[in-house]
């Protein structure tokens, strides 16, 4: 068997980035940009008020100014008059462009207006004080975002700020996620005793769509090794990446490998040395579209999703591979067993960065990761510590 390490490898090893599209700033959230944005001009691109208050000439004050003639009002998105004498002033607002001439902004809490006049105390004031000078933040031609940087909100306001209506993004990928068994009945039908929900199918769509992975489609087939057939293979025919929940361990209704293969799709590997999620199975269509078979119990089922799906499909994005951040353990791990261990955990109450391993009754208890963060990563064999630091996975 593979070691999560190598079954990652070998996904990313198989996957050809999908095309790329141009769309709105509006329909760019959640996705990776698939070209670089360089800055249309210097970052502030002028000297900019950071203050409400007046502009002078520091050289006035020290030379013991403390009263000016106000001689206008400089807005945010006005064309600023100059200061032509050390013992005038113009009274500007946030955001707007300092007045030629001057140097310094007095903040208005240290103004006393009168008669037309600004009249300051005595308390210092520094050269240059709450001015945000012209190309601090970047250059004209600077590189603002990256090719492969996920779009959010900060992301999005540099790219209008940079003159940009429009980005070229890695296209959404089309997405099946396809639950396999005759026990499974969806949460809003009558149940047998012998039945249970169909839930894996709502975890795995959560998390794609916290991932910006909005275009899905969900399919439950039944164990009807016909059935599986026809459904799979027009899903491989219309969606770009295939993901399905259940089938593919070593049962007798346990078809989906075997379908898989006689629709073409070429095994990569089948069982990773990790627990739970063992009987994870990874392959590729002859068109180049990846197909993740995950382990049906739910717990399996959310981990291999988190630790190998995601990020392939960033990959498949164009979003460069990263490492995933190390978490402190609060109490120890005795390290007994020959696979790498999977183990649900909690933010400890002081607010730092150590968690505490929450075990599961099993890879069915997925009641259990209620109220957990994610999972951290744990070498087989290998007895650690408390204060160990270990890869963390966010659900």
């Amino acid at each position: 068997m593979l070691t999560p390490a190598e079954a990652s490898s070998a996904i990313g090893a198989s996957l050809t980035p999908i095309a790329d599209e141009t769309v709105p700033l509006e329909a760019a959230a959640g996705r990776i940009l698939a070209e670089t944005l360089v800055a249309e001009r210097d970052l502030p691109p002028f000297d900019r008020v950071a203050m409400d208050g007046i502009a002078i000439r520091h050289r006035a004050w020290a030379a013991g100014g403390r009263r000016y003639r106000v001689e206008g009002v400089v807005g945010a998105g006005s064309e600023p008059a100059a200061l032509n004498d050390d013992g005038q002033c113009l009274e500007v607002m946030t955001g707007a462009m300092l007045p030629p001439g001057a140097d310094t902004v007095i903040p208005v809490e240290s103004i006393r207006f009168a008669d037309g006049f600004a009249v300051l105390g005595n308390e210092p004031v520094i050269v240059g004080a709450n001015v945000h000078r012209q190309a601090s933040d970047g250059d004209a031609g600077d590189i603002a975002l990256t090719i492969g940087t996920r779009l959010r909100g900060p992301e999005l306001a540099v790219a209008a700020s940079v003159g940009r209506g429009t980005v070229r993004v890695s296209r959404s990928p089309q997405i099946a996620i396809i639950s396999t068994g005759d026990e499974l009945v969806g949460p809003n039908v009558s149940i047998q005793p012998w039945q249970i929900r169909r839930s894996n199918a709502h975890g795995i769509a959560a998390l794609l769509r916290e991932r910006g992975h909005s275009d899905l489609v969900d399919v439950h087939v039944s164990d009807d090794r016909p059935l599986l057939t026809e459904r799979i293979s027009t899903l491989l025919a219309t969606r770009d990446v295939l993901i399905l929940s259940g089938g593919v361990s070593a049962g007798r209704f346990d078809y989906v490998p075997g379908v898989l293969s006689d629709l073409g799709v070429r095994r990569i590997f089948h069982k990773v040395a990790q627990r739970p999620g063992k009987p994870l199975w990874f392959g590729v269509s002859a068109e180049g579209k990846p197909v993740f078979a995950l382990p049906g119990n739910p717990v399996s089922t959310l981990v291999c999703l988190v630790r190998y799906v995601l990020p392939a499909l960033d990959r498949l994005c164009g979003r460069p591979p990263t490492t995933p951040p190390g978490v402190v353990l609060d109490n120890g791990w005795p390290g007994t067993g020959a696979l790498t261990a999977f183990i649900p955990v909690v933010r400890s109450g002081d607010g730092s960065a150590s968690v505490r391993l929450h075990q599961t009754r099993g890879s069915g208890d997925f009641i259990s990761l209620v109220n957990t963060e994610g999972f951290v990563e744990l070498p087989p064999g290998q007895p650690l510590p408390p204060g160990s630091t270990v890869p963390f996975y966010t659900w």
